[in-house]
């Protein structure tokens, strides 16, 4: 997938720098009470525009998480050489909404059982997976996983292959490119292969 570049003036400012949808800090501090949650489902332009649509999140950001290679740049990442997933990183208010309906929206907008790709876009980078940073989020992770797999099975499909591991586990998550950041609000018209998979993840059932 190309990544089109913007021009400057649509760049955040870097000594202030804020989500020009959510107007609150890229890289914090965050007002509490807020929790964080790192998610990959593809090329991250689209799952950042899905993600800040929600309510009750706060701020969100792209990077790269889960690799090897320390402060990689997207050109690194594209090689499939560093390991890491296309991510987004997702601040929530746990007053305002709940980590399940965030995993809701995850399951339900990409497919999350084809391996290393999303639709067209092939290799590592866009792999799914999941890196939590609380043990709710772990536990809800596994239970929404397993109640969206009954859908899938259902629906002909075969078994999820999304990861989920700790944030500690997965390593640091590093910040994308300045004009990857909130990209699709500057170029609202620009490569989006996201979008809802038409089943629905009953989170209504969950076991506790």
């Amino acid at each position: 997938m190309a990544k089109q570049q913007l021009d400057p003036s649509y760049l955040p400012n870097p000594a202030n720098p804020l989500h020009p949808v959510l107007a609150t800090p890229l890289n914090g501090p965050w007002d509490e009470p807020h929790e964080i949650i790192y998610l990959a489902m593809g090329c991250f332009w689209g799952v950042e525009r899905i993600m800040w649509r929600l309510p009750g999140v706060i701020a969100t950001a792209t990077g790269y998480m889960g690799g090897t290679v320390a402060h990689p740049s997207y050109e690194q990442v594209c090689t499939g050489q560093t390991g890491h997933a296309e991510t987004v990183r997702v601040v929530y208010d746990p007053m305002r909404t709940e980590a399940e309906l965030i995993l809701k929206t995850f399951w339900e907008n990409h497919d999350p059982t084809q391996g290393n790709r999303q639709g067209n876009d092939i290799g590592t980078q866009y792999r799914s997976a999941i890196f939590y940073t609380t043990k709710h989020q772990r536990d809800r992770a596994y239970a929404t996983r397993d109640a969206f797999q009954t859908v899938l099975t259902r629906a002909g499909f075969g078994p999820i292959t999304t990861q989920i591991i700790s944030s500690d586990e997965a390593g640091r998550f590093y910040l994308a490119e300045r004009y990857h950041q909130a990209y699709l609000h500057h170029m609202p018209h620009g490569y989006c292969n996201h979008g809802p998979n038409g089943m629905s993840c009953p989170i209504g059932v969950l076991d506790t």
